[in-house]
């Protein structure tokens, strides 16, 4: 590892000029502690300790202590009568395995160490360094996912630690066949990357294609996972989603053994899950905890949500416009002594409606989460009642917009609900200027749009075009897990790994 491109350069022999090479490299970052201190017969030789004070909380003195002790314990020595040849002697012919600390020879890479978290010590009359990972302050503790609740499964989601959240895919996926491959992105900002996938199981021509894609960001700054999505999907400008978040260690280990890749990010929760189809966001986690029947007519619940969101706004402006013959006459005279008095067209009526809607559904998310549900419920409240006393609304449009609201609340992936909030707009420009057929030209080019769409190379309508018969157990309805158990997938598993399975 190197700093910003700089080229490595070695540490001295000589502590004053190590010590020059790393104050030069940390210029104005007062968080970074340089202390010297002394050891050896009579406090002779002197000892460079480098460390973050706001990355650790180990004290230099104790850590330096007990290198000292090690090392003497270790050649059976006095404390007090080690010198810089006796630690250069130890560590050159015993390594650093033996002591739980790491030797650095370069000055970019004490850095590096130092910036991660490890406390750096630099002794005179030596060329190298010692490096020991310190404790550092508490992280946030493993808790459910706020944006991912279940009535019933785990508990157990994601954290800002790659270790931790690497250790907790481990748990889950016990096998050998659980391959984690690591790399470093960025030049100013380091940033650790870790990509997982269970082999036998992805396809290879998918793990292929995304690592091509990936080893081309190692060049850029990664602070959080979404940067991996958008620098290597297939459309950056497509509103549909190409790869798939969440914070569920369940979810990924099912989505590994799916024959998906994850992908985390070191100091963020979010894994990427990649390729995600079409079909994979009207699913969760919690469909496979509950009964078949339960899970199959909560499923056909969200795909029915799907169009409501999407069209319905769309198809009152197209039936009020263009064809109120297909309205029941006592509902169509309901409707139009509701609009009598509102000074805009069906379209104008409905657009300040949406805008309102997601105007408010934005606010409750920015605002403190205390009182935002209640501001956007009250807000919501307050704006329909009096859009309807203002007769810039009628009745019947603020129904449809609330029932369009609440069908986008229960989707259950949130890209997927904003590409519908995007693409609802030109369903209602369409049906304002051509009715039905407008509905039916713009609904066709959203059909062709996802048919020519790719993620990691492959068919985005995976499962429906080109059309498996075997996968619509899991699409619209949910079969028994038995049928699950059964499959070709988990059958070439499972025979791979326990041959006692096989009888």
């Amino acid at each position: 590892m190197t700093l910003t491109g700089d080229h490595p350069s070695l540490l001295d022999a000589n502590l004053r000029l190590n010590q020059a090479s790393l104050e030069q490299a940390f210029l104005n970052c007062q968080d970074v502690v340089f202390e010297q201190r002394k050891y050896g017969s009579n406090l002779v030789y002197t000892a460079l300790v480098v460390y973050c004070r706001s990355l650790v909380k180990e004290d230099s003195d104790s850590l330096l202590v007990k290198v000292m002790n090690d090392l003497a314990t270790v050649q059976s020595a006095d404390p007090s009568t080690l010198d810089p040849e006796d630690i250069a002697n130890f560590f050159s012919k015993f390594g650093a395995s033996s002591q739980g600390f790491s030797i650095v020879s370069e000055v970019n890479s004490a850095v590096d160490l130092v910036l991660q978290g490890y406390i750096v010590m630099v002794f005179d009359g030596w060329g190298s360094a010692v490096a020991c990972k310190a404790p550092t302050f508490d992280k946030r503790q493993v808790k459910e996912p706020i944006s991912e609740p279940v009535v019933q499964g785990p508990r157990e989601g994601t954290v800002e630690s790659i270790n931790i959240n690497l250790g907790m895919i481990r748990q889950r996926l016990q096998t050998p066949r659980l391959k984690i491959e690591f790399l470093n992105a960025g030049v100013t900002v380091k940033t650790t990357i870790a990509f997982c996938y269970l082999e036998g199981v992805i396809l290879p021509e998918i793990l292929e294609e995304f690592r091509s894609r990936i080893e081309g960001i190692e060049q850029y700054d990664i602070p959080e996972t979404s940067y991996v999505e958008e620098l290597t999907q297939d459309s950056a400008y497509t509103p549909f989603p190409q790869y798939r978040y969440t914070e569920r260690t369940d979810a990924i280990a099912a989505a590994l053994m799916d024959g998906k890749i994850a992908v985390l990010v070191d100091n963020t929760p979010m894994v990427l899950i990649a390729p995600a189809f079409f079909v994979d966001f009207f699913s969760t986690g919690e469909d496979y905890y509950v009964r078949t029947v339960f899970a199959s007519m909560i499923r056909v619940l969200r795909l029915m949500a799907f169009f409501i969101a999407l069209t319905l706004p769309s198809i009152y402006i197209a039936l009020s416009t263009f064809h109120p013959e297909l309205i029941p006459s006592v509902l169509l005279l309901a409707i139009l002594d509701t609009r009598e008095g509102i000074p805009f067209p069906a379209f104008v009526e409905a657009l300040i409606m949406e805008v309102s809607f997601e105007l408010l559904r934005e606010a409750g998310i920015r605002l403190p989460r205390p009182v935002g549900s209640a501001v956007s419920i009250v807000g919501a409240l307050v704006i329909g009642q009096a859009a309807i006393t203002a007769k810039i609304a009628s009745p019947i449009m603020v129904i449809v917009v609330a029932l369009t609201g609440i069908a986008s609340f229960a989707i259950p992936h949130y890209d997927v609900a904003i590409a519908i909030r995007i693409l609802r707009f030109p369903y209602m420009v369409a049906a304002t200027f051509l009715g039905g057929f407008g509905l039916m030209i713009i609904f066709l080019l959203t059909l062709l749009h996802l048919t020519c769409l790719q993620t990691l190379g492959q068919p985005y309508l995976t499962s429906l075009a080109p059309f498996k018969a075997r996968d619509l157990r899991d699409i619209v309805v949910r079969a028994p897990l038995r049928n699950f158990l059964k499959s070709p997938r988990n059958r070439r598993l499972l025979s791979s790994e326990s041959p006692r399975r096989k009888k």
